[in-house]
């Protein structure tokens, strides 16, 4: 009888999964006590101001007024037509980033020499704050967007290009022995093994270069554009609607969360259909 039981374990056995809403309740139970902690840190936050005469003008942050102001910011439609502008500007400085930073990655991490001679002068660009490029972008474009996307891109650049060439580094040369074996070269080569190998890579760039570019988005907004996340924000700082700003923050960080999970399912789709 222990014979046939480990038999067929190791023909591949498996018990039945009886608990499948336990197993499901315990993945969900870590984010829910992270999320219950940051609300009661929010929660004791917002006494202190209410304690405090001198920050009862500060009290819009309590959650209680935030999360008012929340509702009907989207109730309004004032949520959507803030974001909207925003989520534009956002999708077209991470395309114009791609388009450049992809291919640039690709050719930067397949050529040595090309490696070496652009090094130096990504990574000095790579520590300039994007910001630092705000007066150029103003000059050099004739509408506010343009200057902002542009704003984006530079920003959101180095995480694809360097992810990108991290990627093809890694790539098993066997790989490409037995394409080029096969008859593969240039973009063939190119498009049948070393995109999909550094599909992830590729990918996970992207998800750090979204996370730099709705950073700069605010800051961006600031300039002489009238719709947007940054210009709501700054509109509720300066009518000092304090409640609505925190409303504005929360929702910023619930897009932002959003974009992230989708490029974050997109990338293990990736990893799986690399690893079946």
């Amino acid at each position: 009888m222990s014979g046939e039981i480990t038999l067929a374990r190791g023909a591949g056995w498996r018990a039945p999964d009886l608990f499948p809403a336990g197993r499901l309740a315990l993945r969900a139970l870590p984010p829910l006590a992270g999320l219950a902690l940051v609300g009661l840190l929010w929660w004791l936050g917002g006494e202190v101001l209410r304690r405090n005469p001198a920050y009862a003008a500060f009290t819009g942050f309590a959650p209680g007024e935030a999360l008012a102001s929340f509702a009907r910011l989207i109730a309004s439609g004032d949520a959507v037509r803030a974001a909207l502008p925003s989520l534009g500007r956002v999708l077209g400085g991470l395309g114009l980033a791609f388009a450049i930073g992809a291919p640039l990655g690709l050719i930067y991490g397949s050529v040595g020499v090309i490696e070496r001679a652009l090094s130096l002068p990504f990574q000095i660009l790579r520590m300039v704050s994007p910001l630092s490029w705000m007066p150029v972008a103003v000059l050099a474009f004739p509408s506010w967007d343009g200057a902002i996307i542009f704003l984006i891109a530079i920003a959101a650049l180095w995480p694809i290009l360097f992810s990108t060439a991290a990627g093809v580094k890694r790539i098993d040369p066997a790989w490409l022995s037995v394409g080029r074996t096969l008859g593969g070269r240039g973009l063939a080569l190119a498009r049948r093994i070393i995109v999909p190998a550094i599909l992830p890579d590729i990918l996970a760039g992207l998800r750090l270069a979204l996370g730099v570019a709705w950073i700069v988005l605010v800051p961006s907004e600031y300039l002489g554009v009238t719709s947007g996340l940054g210009y709501a924000i700054n509109d509720a700082r300066d009518t000092l609607s304090y409640d609505r700003l925190a409303a504005l923050v929360l929702l910023i960080g619930l897009i932002g969360w959003a974009l992230d999970s989708l490029i974050g399912l997109l990338a293990a789709r990736a990893r799986w259909t690399h690893a079946a």
